[in-house]
């Protein structure tokens, strides 16, 4: 009574292997994101050049399969896809912008530099997730995580990305837009349509909804009607403008230590301890929401232990191989574990396997990963509600007519959206966080905890 109703395949049951690997792509698709949009935003900052920006790519891509594999095989086992984070976002900028970085004047040395600076950074931050997941620190801490305790963090998991959501679809409206509508349409509407007992529409609303909109970007580009519109929007709408497919070579292999040595740094390695933190938070929302979704039962402490640990293990691995980014649960594909109402396990695996694929032969991976950011933002606008409205459903396990537990609820989702966006708006106008001191490290690390 517990569980969610109407999901066709739980954990341990398989949907067929031709069905299985079609839902595989479509979590790889969705993965690509993040896994894009990441190093498109922090490689121009560093002085990257495109090329740089497709090995980062491909290199974060290689390492989230590796990751995911890992998690789904040896870590909680629950179907989650392990990608880039968005929070270690603010820590990486602050590396970027050392004055003894940006005293380099040659471009690619200061790219170089600056990744080499952020490995350093990844390498040592990741023991903590490795010192509380295998030390079952963690556990002990997730035994107090009540369904009351849970609801804030599972539905800010999804709020608190609003941002990569309906403002980025606002860039392009003309593919946003459609994009939105075709994919609710799909999902909601048509999901009785039935082809050999199948529900493709359904099932497959994302795959479909991101070729016609795809292919329909792409006759907008080629039939010129962006050929006198701003750099900007030409940027968010063209099909051509990621520059991904010519700059990629066709066999590339990520390796370790690719960039160079690492060179580590006090200030550096403080301020990404606190997107660790973050992450580690953000990652055990998300093994409960995908529990939830793939009809599993709630995973116990130390298996939650034994994840965060993993994960660790991943962080490590962003570090040695440079991705430019640490590892969280994607948010995004545990919706669509809900979306398509299929929490196979074998289905995640799969798309790990896409990943470390096209990631290695590098003009077909560019290929995909040329699609534009609204048709992702608009998929976004779907699915990180979908991962919230998840936590909000841990409501009906506890008492709301007690006032203390409304004022729980209440204070923790308010305050969850108000300070960051406090932290938001005066890091805009002062170009620093809130926090005066003469030691860089403490101002970074308290800054970097409150994002």
């Amino acid at each position: 009574m517990d569980q969610l109703q109407g999901l066709e395949y739980c954990i341990d049951s398989n949907p067929s292997w031709g069905e299985s690997i079609a839902l595989g792509f479509q979590h790889y698709i969705l993965a690509l994101g993040t896994a894009v949009m990441i190093p498109t935003f922090l490689v121009p900052l560093m002085g990257g050049d495109h090329g740089d920006k497709v090995r980062v790519v491909q290199t974060l891509l290689f390492v989230q399969g590796i990751n995911t594999l890992i998690q789904t095989l040896f870590g909680t086992r629950l179907p989650t896809v392990i990608g880039g984070s968005y929070a270690f976002m603010v820590p990486i900028m602050s590396i970027i912008h050392d004055p003894a970085l940006t005293r380099i004047e040659d471009d690619h040395l200061r790219f170089l530099s600056s990744m080499r600076a952020v490995q350093g950074a990844l390498i040592v931050s990741s023991s903590i997730q490795i010192i509380l997941g295998y030390s079952q620190l963690w556990a002990i801490c997730s035994r107090f995580f009540s369904p009351l305790g849970m609801v804030p963090v599972i539905s800010l998991l999804g709020f608190g990305l609003f941002d990569r959501g309906f403002p980025v679809v606002g860039r392009c409206v003309e593919i946003g837009v459609p994009m939105l509508i075709l994919f609710v349409t799909f999902s909601q509407y048509l999901k009785n349509f039935h082809f050999r007992q199948l529900p493709v529409l359904e099932r497959f609303a994302l795959l479909i909804s991101v070729t016609v909109i795809w292919a329909y970007a792409h006759l907008l580009t080629a039939s010129g009607a962006y050929k006198h519109r701003p750099d900007l929007t030409q940027g968010n709408c063209r099909t051509d403008r990621a520059y991904l497919i010519s700059a990629a070579p066709w066999i590339k292999i990520p390796y370790p230590l690719q960039w160079g040595a690492p060179t580590f740094d006090a200030g550096h390695c403080f301020g990404m301890m606190a997107a660790v933190i973050v992450s580690l938070i953000e990652s055990t929302g998300g093994y409960k929401a995908a529990s939830r979704l793939a009809s599993a039962t709630p995973p116990p402490a130390h298996v939650l232990s034994r994840g965060i640990g993993w994960q660790g293990i991943g962080i490590l691995l962003s570090g040695m191989f440079g991705t430019l980014s640490g590892c969280t649960v994607s948010a995004e594909n545990v919706g669509l574990l809900g979306s398509t109402r299929v929490g196979s396990r074998r289905v995640i695996q799969i798309a790990a396997g896409f990943m470390i694929f096209f990631s290695i032969l590098g003009k077909f991976g560019a290929l995909f990963a040329s699609i534009p950011f609204p048709i992702f933002a608009a998929l976004y606008c779907v699915l990180f509600g979908l991962v919230a409205s998840v936590g909000l459903s841990f409501l009906q396990f506890t008492n709301m007519n007690s006032m203390r537990n409304l004022f729980i609820v209440g204070v923790a989702l308010f305050l969850g959206l108000s300070i960051p966006e406090y932290f938001r708006e005066y890091t805009s106008k002062a170009y620093h966080g809130p926090s005066h001191t003469k030691a860089g490290w403490v101002r970074m690390s308290f800054s970097h905890f409150a994002w």
